[in-house]
């Protein structure tokens, strides 16, 4: 495991307030808020979005497997912890490329008696692979909630990234859902901050449009209300810098 290079997962967990990162991770984020104060709480209103997205699925949707794709390090409410909050019967694989994250994998494996919890070591361009492994815990012919939270803005290409998307979701059944936030180049100071990010941290992460992140959700039927700051998707906060949207695969 490289220590000295800073990693996107470690440095987010540190913006979250966590501990499983290092002097390099913790550089880069001292960095980044020091252009950007706001941004260790846009990682927090990111959080809250992701949960009660899961809430929302778990809950009203009535989606009970959750497919959460670069899935970070363990944090406060996980998506498991979540979901079967609502739903005691809920399953969750969590999938990372980062060998950090599957280091403390084994946080991740606790789950109600009810329930289930898996961890793939995999990346998310390949869908197949995933998906191939998901199996053993989902059962890919019922609705699932795919999840890529704040990980598609490592792939520059648009094409790319809606191949990522729609790798999985063709794959899905019909009825399954796609949630995800993503930086957006609404403002100087988030552009400044993702350079920054840049100059060090691997890999690299790239700014979308709200119309480019909207873009992604093509062939999806748009939760209300829509492609908005995290901390307006059914809530009511300030806007920020990070945009989401859930979208459902029609039936």
């Amino acid at each position: 495991m490289d220590t000295d290079t800073p990693q996107t997962a470690r440095i987010w967990n540190y913006l979250l307030g966590g501990t499983d990162n290092y002097p390099a991770d913790r550089a880069v984020g001292d960095q980044i808020v020091q252009g950007m104060p706001q941004l260790a709480e846009n990682a927090r209103l990111s959080r809250a979005f992701l949960n009660r997205a899961t809430r929302y699925l778990a809950g009203e949707a009535g989606v009970g497997q959750f497919l959460d794709v670069g899935s970070g390090l363990p944090a406060a409410s996980n998506t498991h912890e979540v979901a079967q909050a609502v739903d005691p019967a809920a399953r969750v694989v969590y999938v990372d490329s980062d060998p950090l994250v599957a280091a403390h994998a084994r946080t991740l494996l606790t789950s109600t008696p009810e329930g289930a919890t898996d961890y793939l070591e995999a990346d998310m361009r390949d869908p197949a692979t995933i998906l191939s492994g998901a199996a053993r815990t989902l059962d890919l012919d019922r609705p699932v909630a795919l999840f890529l939270m704040g990980v598609l803005g490592h792939v520059e290409s648009d094409d790319e990234a809606a191949a990522i998307v729609h790798g999985f979701l063709d794959a899905l059944a019909p009825g399954s859902y796609f949630a995800m936030y993503d930086g957006s180049d609404t403002s100087a100071a988030n552009t400044e901050a993702v350079r920054i990010w840049n100059l060090s941290a691997n890999p690299q992460y790239h700014l979308r449009s709200v119309e480019r992140i909207a873009a992604l959700f093509d062939g999806l039927d748009l939760v209300e209300p829509g492609v908005v700051p995290v901390t307006r998707w059914r809530s009511d906060g300030d806007e920020v810098d990070q945009y989401c949207a859930v979208g459902r695969k029609p039936v």
